[in-house]
């Protein structure tokens, strides 16, 4: 099918191949390629964009193994299914500037039939393509954000250089209960080859249940899992439009104006006892009837009918549970449309929970199992991320139980097992040797960070050191980190040159060297800096940084555009933060705008270590370069990585003890791969039943500890929005805060309330001013530009 618009690729079983704009210059094929597929021996044709997998009366069905009959023309093409009775028939149209889809089932039986399960492949270019060429993954895939709802469904599908066009799909027909994703990859972790991993996610939209057997989410009460009824001589529709969309305004901008569907938006996360802020924009002649707020408590689902608080389009709202909430919009005509946010009973104590169970629970002393470390005990420095958060809480919270005796908990694992576990002899400049010959470098900036905060506790709570010893430490450590003269083995002196977690801190540490006269580190750690960042600014064209052992991955990405701001290499921070604004997602659920990362749940997912990093990568990469959308992103994302540690969550399976935490959550539902794993909260080891890389990777099995990697990316959320407000003047809205809300007085002035736990600093990122303040609300005065 072809128009001035669209051209587009058909099977001969119809499933769409290939799908391009005319105008769009990269000639971008928005559809998994079955020709990609075959190429690298991925067997996933039944996946294609328009096959389907279905279940009646209890038989399973694949469109793949049936043969339709399909006719067409230039601009539309129709395929047709006959199975178990019932005719299945999508019809795709090129339009003046869209592609529809129709979709429809009749039952040309005398019998009802019951249909369990009903999922068809929407499978657009979710695609981490086995190429070192990294700008064929930034330019050639897509990272797709779902929206769902049951009658206003939307998936952004967004370029990962954040280039435009991108591709927006809008449900105008039927219902949708979710969509799942189905992963397919490579990897070659053991075989010692870097990028060892490529794969891609197939996305199913959800026409009827989703889950087969037990093998479902139980405590999910926001997505049904209803199957379907359809009588004798019964038609049902569903349509959906695919257009393309410049930005994230100009997504909702189309769905409003071209497909019908209403905007509202509101705060993803709150704490208890705040107001929830509703704006609500509705399409042309739409009419609301009834707003509704929803959510559980104990065994009994509570629905709050708002409709009288809203007006003028706005509803203020207090909360009276807490967990998850869904908002649900009913309009006169029977559609439905909804949005789900957290209600958190306090960040505060949700840190201090986490830092007394860290505490009482982690740590095994001088007789554990493995004497005075934090368990779940790994050879990879991520599962020190507990110390130091147990370290940066304590220095910002006056309130934590028992402070003294938690530093003094990690200074004696610092002391008595990490220093023996990681380097002979207790020689910083020895590594041991941990994965067999070789030792992972990115393990020292977590101990180096570790040392760091050791040197900024009160000397009083210190109990085998002084401060200053710590900062000797972690400035011999880290100049082991960043110096490749300082090493011997060639894979570690390439490793030393790669950006890690370190740019969280460095500024810091390097500041503090220069103070206290350890001019010797400062000078080493300072040039083997500006090596890496001169080196990733003159490469920043290629998108170098984006490649680690994966062939694209925000763990590269994200650590570059901060880093690339922090030491004011402006253009190729802007270059690497556009992979950052495309990498985290926009949604009406807070768990789905998580940055963009599959490999820990084979899913669209939260990683909470490296959502955080990511999350927090663009909170600095923002500050620095004065851009709100990335400070946005990354206060969005932030709702999603919180939630990894909510003991009051009442949808997922794996629910929390207060200060219990777990390290990944599958987003999508179903996950096709685990669908036992769908919108729940999990550790990683759980997969070592999967077998193949996983039995290597956990040999244990799944233990139950389902935190190991977790820690750091709450030292990064405490030392951003933990204590940052920002404020900007945004053309649509007016005066706006994130990570806080504005309230309007007289005379040009606003008060800016803080959502920050520790606020310390409040800052205008149109005039890049910094305001030091303690106080939970102060004022703006928008005449002179200045806070009061």
């Amino acid at each position: 099918m072809k128009s001035d618009f669209l051209t587009v690729a058909q099977s001969k079983r119809g499933a769409i191949t290939s799908f391009k704009l005319n105008d769009d210059k990269s000639n971008m094929n928005w559809v998994i390629d079955p020709d990609y597929l075959e190429s690298l021996g991925y067997d996933d044709l039944d996946k294609l964009f328009g096959e389907f997998n279905i279940t009646v009366n209890g038989q399973k069905h694949r469109s793949i193994d049936q043969i339709p009959e399909v006719t067409g023309d230039d601009t539309h093409s129709t395929v047709t299914f006959q199975v178990a009775g019932l005719t299945l028939k999508q019809n795709f149209e090129l339009e003046k500037d869209a592609f529809k889809w129709d979709f429809s089932i009749q039952n040309g039986t005398q019998e009802d039939a019951t249909i369990e399960n009903l999922g068809l492949w929407i499978s657009l270019a979710y695609v981490m393509f086995r190429d070192k060429n990294v700008k064929r993954n930034a330019n050639q895939s897509v990272a797709v954000f779902p929206q769902i709802s049951k009658n206003y469904t939307k998936l952004a599908a967004v370029r990962r250089d954040n280039t435009n066009p991108n591709l927006g799909v809008y449900q105008t027909k039927g219902k949708v209960l979710s969509v799942g994703t189905f992963n397919d990859y490579t990897n070659r972790f053991f075989e010692n080859v870097s990028p060892s991993l490529d794969g891609m996610l197939f996305h199913e939209i959800v026409l009827a249940g989703g889950y087969d057997d037990d093998r479902r989410p139980h405590h999910d009460w926001i997505y049904p899992q209803d199957s379907l009824i359809l009588k004798a001589g019964e038609t049902k529709d569903w349509e959906f439009y695919l257009k393309p969309f410049t930005s994230h305004q100009n997504f909702y901008d189309i769905a409003t104006r071209d497909f019908g569907h209403p905007r509202f938006s509101f705060e993803p996360m709150i704490s208890q006892g705040s107001d929830q802020i509703f704006t609500v924009k509705l399409a042309k002649d739409q009419k609301l009837q009834k707003i509704s707020v929803r959510y559980k408590s104990g065994h009994q689902t509570i629905d709050q009918d708002m409709t009288s608080d809203l007006k003028d389009g706005r509803l203020v709202y207090q909360p009276e549970g807490l967990g998850e909430h869904q908002v649900i919009l009913s309009f006169d005509d029977g559609t439905v449309d909804m949005g789900v946010f957290n209600v958190m009973s306090s960040i505060n104590e949700l840190l201090r929970n986490r830092a007394n169970y860290v505490s009482e629970h982690s740590y095994a002393g001088k007789d554990g199992k493995v004497p005075y470390s934090f368990g779940p005990v790994s050879n990879q420095g991520e599962s020190l991320g507990k110390m130091t958060f147990i370290l940066q809480e304590c220095l910002l919270d006056d309130k934590v139980k028992d402070a003294d005796k938690q530093i003094a908990q990690v200074e004696e694992s610092a002391v008595k097992y990490v220093r023996k576990k990681w380097f002979v002899n207790g020689d910083f400049r020895k590594p041991a040797k941990l994965y067999g010959d070789f030792y992972r470098l990115m393990d020292l900036e977590y101990i180096a960070h570790m040392f760091y905060l050791l040197s900024k506790c009160p000397a009083a709570s210190l109990k085998l050191n002084k401060p200053n010893d710590y900062l000797s430490w972690a400035a011999q450590v880290f100049d082991v980190r960043v110096n490749p003269d300082l090493n011997e083995d060639e894979r570690a002196k390439t490793e030393a040159q790669m950006l890690g977690t370190y740019g969280l801190y460095i500024e810091d540490l390097l500041a503090d060297l220069k103070k206290n006269g350890l001019d010797k580190e400062y000078s080493e750690i300072s040039k083997s800096w500006k090596a890496v960042t001169d080196r990733l600014a003159k490469t920043s064209s290629t998108l170098d940084a984006a490649m680690t052992e994966h062939f694209f991955d925000n763990a590269g990405f994200g650590p570059a555009a901060s880093a690339l701001a922090l030491t004011g290499n402006v253009g190729a921070a802007k270059t690497y933060g556009e992979l950052l604004k495309a990498n985290i997602g926009f949604s009406n659920d807070f768990r789905s705008q998580s940055p963009d990362r599959w490999w820990e749940a084979l899913s669209y997912m939260i990683h909470v270590l490296w959502g955080g990093l990511t999350a927090a990568s663009a909170q600095i990469t923002g500050e620095e370069l004065a851009d709100p959308e990335l400070v946005e992103a990354a206060y969005r994302a932030t709702g999603a990585i919180l939630y990894m540690y909510d003991s009051n969550a009442t949808a997922t399976d794996r629910m929390l003890e207060p200060g219990e935490a777990a390290s990944t959550y599958s987003i999508a539902g179903p996950n096709l791969n685990r669908p036992d794993l769908s919108r729940n909260r999990f550790g990683q080891s759980i997969f070592a039943s999967d077998g193949g890389i996983f039995a290597r990777l956990f040999p244990d099995g799944y233990t139950g500890e389902d935190d190991w990697d977790m820690g750091e990316e709450l030292v990064a959320f405490l030392n951003g929005f933990g204590q940052k407000t920002y404020i900007y003047q945004d053309k649509n809205k007016g005066l706006t805060a994130i990570n806080g809300r504005i309230k309007p007085l007289d005379d040009n002035r606003y008060e800016v309330q803080s959502f920050a736990p520790y606020i310390s600093e409040y800052i205008n990122l149109d005039k890049k001013d910094v305001f030091k303040s303690n106080q939970d609300n102060v004022i703006f005065n928008a005449a002179t530009g200045t806070f009061e």
